[in-house]
């Protein structure tokens, strides 16, 4: 999978969570300030997302993620 394929992978999971359009926001959208989550947001969608990519994602590296772009470079990581 591609850094394109996981880009839009990545932004439909969002959307689907969050109730956006994929268009509504910007890959350096903070999931808190930009995006309005809340800490259960987060933990939800890096749930979506490893059940997704089939790619476990520890909790160290969840705490990290900030961005959109935050959770597209983790699963790059996870699935190269």
């Amino acid at each position: 999978m591609d850094k394109k394929e996981i880009t839009a992978k990545v932004r439909s999971i969002i959307c689907d969570q969050m109730v956006f359009t994929n268009e509504e926001f910007e890959n350096s959208a903070n999931l808190r300030d930009d995006l309005g989550a809340d800490s259960l947001d987060e933990i939800e969608l890096i749930m979506e997302v490893e059940k997704e990519f089939d790619a476990p994602i520890p909790d160290r590296d969840a705490e990290n993620v900030k961005t959109v772009q935050d959770i597209i470079n983790l699963v790059e990581k996870k699935i190269a």
